[in-house]
């Protein structure tokens, strides 16, 4: 049944499990980081150095040090300090961690009139966290509390603390410095060299999805990325002079910085979930940062920073996409009606393609009853019947790919806009019109996968076909049911591209049947 549908109807039918194909595997199928598969070999990156980096030596780490640094600590404890500001709240427990990073503000409010906990007491692997490959300094280290000057400080614009924790044979200080952007400095100073690792922490908490990556993510010397997914770490994983080493959820990151000296970062694998490190032997002072993954505030700290926003397998799209919508949206002041001006304007963009494809299959369509008498003229002769169809081609200027290639643009556009909608911080609660508040989740009333589902029922009905067999025509008219069922747990935004779409493509469609209506009538 296949081998009988037509090249337009082939390339309808590859389109929509094209977009299942690809959701599918962008959902479940990601791949995971290159990590070594034994822990008895520690597998270190094979990257050029841009900038050498004195501050800390490359990490060379064995077994018994992962298994050392990998041990659970305590993790109940008392606050030892909290860091107050108009937009966030900070608390630092009495082992020098972050454990509680709170955003305030009408954005990170919660639907039980909370607020956004980017960090809280359910995380393990808590920010700033010391561990030592010594065994037993490191189980010292859990069970002798820090001291510090103050219990509460109120950050205006930057606020410096400091903490000391005095084990048996060391000295630990570390020196933070709070920034109102939510960026941070932290110095870290002991009484004598001793092998040391630091983290940034587990990936947040407050927007874990399955359809977006949760996991830690490294940006290399040669500016590739390391991803290693929640849940399928495996072995060891170290890189000298990483650019940034990032924990991320859907719209937050915990993030150590430095594109200056470069970081030594150590990944190593707690039941298969990502523990990642920058190791150092000695003094060290770290640029971190906690919070949103808004394009403009990692902008503003650094624009490298903004690489922590990463959109899966179609990042090399969608990060143009997003910047593209972003600029319409400082135009229009809405991300509803910039969904609805950028779908016109790649509309538009692609419009001469569209006419050519769309005039195509006009004159496939009128060709059709000479087609049909070709095939079976020379239904025992493929070889003869493919010339002779050829012919017929060339000499009415029809091209029976014509139609396709508008199709196949869209594709990578669809999935571009669909990764925005999901990673994109910025795109949070955006709002359109009536109950559309947020349209990167499903709309809530079905209403938009209904008039999608409507206006490609629709579009088909008005577009050319050359159908020659009854079948192919009932298999076609499925496919915006197929369509309508598939997007309703898609993202309101994406469903109003979508839609969009299709009412262009319905006037535009018009348009063409009308021009191609005028042509046959002069020529009769």
């Amino acid at each position: 049944m296949i081998d009988n549908l037509s090249q337009q109807q082939r390339m309808i039918l590859a389109v929509v499990l094209s977009i299942i194909f690809f959701v599918l595997y962008d959902t479940y199928f990601m791949p995971k980081a290159k990590l070594n598969q034994e822990l008895n070999t520690t597998k270190v990156s094979k990257v050029e150095t841009k900038v050498a980096s004195p501050q800390i030596d490359a990490p060379k780490v064995s077994n018994q040090v992962v298994k050392n640094i990998s041990t659970a600590p305590k993790t109940k404890s008392k606050i030892l300090l909290t860091v107050n500001s108009k937009d966030f709240t900070i608390k630092i427990d009495e082992f020098g961690r972050i454990s509680s990073y709170t955003l305030l503000g009408k954005k990170f409010k919660t639907k039980d009139g909370g607020y956004t906990h980017v960090i809280d007491k359910s995380m393990k692997l808590k920010p700033l966290e010391i561990r030592f490959s010594d065994s037993a300094l490191n189980s010292e280290a859990f069970t002798k509390p820090y001291r510090s000057e103050t219990a509460l400080v109120e950050l205006k614009d930057k606020t410096t603390v400091k903490l000391t924790q005095k084990l048996t044979n060391l000295t630990v200080t570390k020196i933070i410095t709070f920034k109102k952007d939510g960026t941070y400095k932290v110095e870290v100073k002991l009484s004598k060299p001793t092998e040391f690792f630091i983290t940034n922490g587990e990936h947040p908490v407050a927007e874990k999805s399955k359809f977006v990556f949760n996991g830690v993510i490294v940006e290399k010397s040669d500016n590739t990325l390391e991803k290693i997914q929640d849940n399928k770490a495996d072995g060891i994983l170290s890189i000298n002079n990483a650019k940034y080493l990032a924990s991320n959820d859907k719209y937050y990151t915990t993030v150590f910085y430095d594109f200056k000296k470069g970081l030594n970062v150590v990944v190593s694998d707690e039941n298969k979930k990502p523990i990642p490190f920058v190791k150092s032997n000695n003094n060290i002072t770290l640029n971190g940062y906690i919070g949103p993954k808004s394009y403009d505030k990692l902008y503003s700290i650094d624009p490298q920073l903004t690489n922590v926003i990463e959109y899966g397998f179609f990042t090399f799209i969608s990060k143009p996409m997003f910047l593209f919508l972003k600029y319409i949206y400082s135009v229009v002041g809405n991300w509803g009606w910039t969904i609805v001006f950028a779908t016109i304007f790649i509309k538009l963009f692609l419009f001469p393609l569209t006419f050519k494809g769309m005039i195509s299959m006009n004159k496939m369509k009128a060709l059709a009853p000479k087609m049909k008498e070709l095939k079976e003229k020379y239904k025992d002769d493929k070889q003869k019947l493919n010339v002779k169809m050829m012919e017929l081609y060339k000499t009415h200027g029809a091209n029976p790919m014509g139609g396709c290639l508008p199709m196949i643009l869209q594709i990578p556009v669809f999935f571009a806009i669909y990764r925005v909608l999901l990673n994109a911080f910025d795109l949070k609660q955006a709002s359109w019109i009536l109950w559309y508040n947020d349209l990167s989740v499903m709309d809530p009333f079905y209403i938009l996968p209904l008039l999608m589902g409507a206006t490609m029922f629709w579009q088909q009905h008005i577009t050319p076909q050359n159908y020659t067999d009854p079948m192919q025509a009932k298999i076609m008219k499925f496919l915006p049911l197929i369509f309508t069922f598939f997007f309703i747990t898609f993202p309101a935004g994406l469903t109003l591209y979508w839609f969009t779409n299709n009412l262009f493509t319905i006037a535009q469609q018009y348009y063409v049947n009308s021009i191609f209506a005028k042509q046959k009538v002069v020529k009769e």
